[in-house]
């Protein structure tokens, strides 16, 4: 218990929480929101970059050929989650609306983060080239699959242009290939320098979110809600995360993946990706059900971060 609540008063923690809360009450220009959009695609960019010269390439292919370890990923971002939201979803409308109901039940159809899950899987010391092999993949599945999904449970049409693929292929996996021929000149150089990784991973997020709400509070979208629904939502979200958080963790251990697996499981398996649900939102749905669909996945997404970040600390702070 004492480390949980000295992970939980982490200083990292601590900036994540101020930054939402700033994010949330402090008005900011459209120009400032345009350049921190612009400083969170940079930010990506480098961390996959430094991830592509920090890991061997032996690292990297053994990541792929855990079948076990993706293969029980993928299932819980496109099976285990989906299930639980379709339950969620019959006996959550009377609390938060229709609206937010059918938005909870997309965010359990979105794909897995990218930045995020990777940067707390390293965090936590955990399988870092499983957890980008994963995260990736799961990206790029979900460019066809999450529509599908949509299709198929939520009765909605519609088709998701190639721009995300483009932007998953651009943004994070050319970086990270190019890393990998930096790997052999600089490899030893960054590993031995833990903190420059460390500084990318928090410094990436940091200003991922504060993109996001700041975006989200320009748009008006927390106008839409009242403070109790949004009061329900959470706590479903919640509820929702434990879930699938005690069934990736202890799942993990049943299938007798190692710790650092499970750590990589832990933090792919149980995260949804606002970069992605957002921009398929407005694709997927009307214009006026995209607005109130986004609240739930930016819920889910900040709720997703500040607990992780508590577990990731809390993981890293074990003595082997």
């Amino acid at each position: 218990m004492g480390r949980a609540l000295r992970s939980f008063a982490d200083p990292f923690v601590l900036t994540l929480l101020v930054t939402m809360v700033v994010g949330l009450v402090v008005p900011v220009p459209a120009p400032v929101r345009d350049g921190i959009a612009v400083a969170g695609d940079v930010a990506v960019t480098v961390l996959f970059l430094v991830y592509g010269m920090r890991l061997s390439t032996r690292e990297v292919l053994a990541g792929l050929r855990n079948v076990r370890l993706q293969g029980t990923i993928l299932l819980s971002t496109y099976v285990l989650f989906p299930l639980l939201g379709l339950a969620l979803h019959a006996v959550t409308g009377s609390f938060v609306g229709p609206a937010l109901a059918t938005g909870l039940l997309y965010v359990t159809l979105l794909p897995s983060t990218v930045q995020s899950s990777v940067s707390f899987t390293s965090i936590a010391r955990g399988n870092v080239a499983g957890a980008i092999c994963a995260a990736t993949v799961s990206n790029v599945v979900g460019m066809v699959l999450t529509p599908v999904l949509v299709l198929v449970l939520m009765d909605r049409s519609g088709a998701v242009g190639l721009g995300g693929l483009r932007d998953v292929l651009l943004q994070l996996l050319l970086p990270f290939v190019v890393g990998q021929l930096l790997q052999p000149l600089v490899g030893g150089w960054i590993r031995a320098r833990r903190w420059l990784t460390v500084s990318v991973d928090r410094g990436t997020i940091l200003v991922v979110v504060l993109g996001a709400v700041t975006a989200a509070t320009a748009a008006g979208v927390w106008e839409s809600v009242s403070w109790a629904m949004i009061l329900a939502l959470l706590v479903i979200c919640a509820v929702l995360l434990a879930a699938m958080l005690g069934a990736t963790w202890w799942g993990g251990r049943a299938l007798g993946l190692d710790l650092p697996d499970r750590i990589a499981l832990l933090m792919c398996g149980s995260k949804k990706s606002l970069a992605t649900g957002l921009p398929m939102a407005a694709v997927l749905f009307p214009v006026a059900t995209a607005a109130v669909v986004a609240v739930p996945i930016i819920v889910f997404h900040q709720l997703q971060l500040v607990v992780c970040a508590v577990l990731a600390r809390h993981l890293a702070l074990r003595d082997s």
